[in-house]
């Protein structure tokens, strides 16, 4: 047993490392994404199992906060409306309960984020596809490439681990480091200020 959980670190260890290879690209991402949101655009995020997990931790800490004081921002996770992602995967099949919901939802401008370890999902390249139709944006953060969805996206992140458990851990520092520039792009407020202005709207 200890022997797999070393092996686990040093997996996990080896993945990190390779990370800073893609320190750039996040940069990049904080670089566009963030003056997008400000100018009300939004953000729809996508995964399956624990990417979906992954996606709703990063719409919360854009809509909620990351570590600054500054505006809610606008971000989705298409996972989370149970009735919507039932209703379409009864109606229509599981491969498109995430791209009926970016016609919905998405407008020229904005941008949808697909996360996934494998980049071989089927209802994240239908709803890439739907995304690039209607002038969507289309960002992926997979597991090791090459892969479909690295293939098919304007712009992608594919981190090198060896299992999808150090794929999934590499995904979260990616989140946190792309809430990490925003926090540095988007304009911070003081608490005292963000408390006045809730005062005032509930008056």
């Amino acid at each position: 047993m200890e022997r797999s959980l070393l092996q686990h670190l040093d997996r996990t260890r080896s993945a990190l490392d390779d990370l800073a290879d893609n320190v750039d690209e996040i940069l990049a991402w904080g670089d566009e994404l963030a003056p997008k949101l400000m100018a009300g655009n939004k953000l729809l995020v996508a995964g399956n199992g624990g990417s979906a997990a992954q996606a709703q931790h990063l719409t919360a800490e854009l809509v909620g906060r990351y570590r600054t004081e500054r505006r809610p921002l606008c971000a989705f996770p298409l996972h989370a409306d149970t009735s919507a992602v039932t209703a379409i995967g009864n109606d229509y099949g599981v491969e498109t309960i995430f791209a009926r919901q970016v016609e919905a939802h998405g407008q020229t401008g904005d941008v949808l984020l697909l996360m996934s370890t494998s980049g071989a999902s089927e209802n994240l390249l239908r709803a890439a596809a739907r995304a690039e139709s209607i002038g969507v944006e289309t960002w992926a953060m997979t597991g090791s490439a090459p892969n479909p969805l690295v293939d098919c996206c304007d712009r992608a992140v594919a981190v090198h681990a060896e299992t999808t458990a150090a794929a999934q851990e590499m995904h979260l520092v990616l989140i946190h480091l792309l809430c990490e520039c925003i926090d540095w792009l988007v304009p911070g407020e003081s608490a005292a200020a963000l408390h006045q202005t809730a005062k005032e709207e509930v008056r």
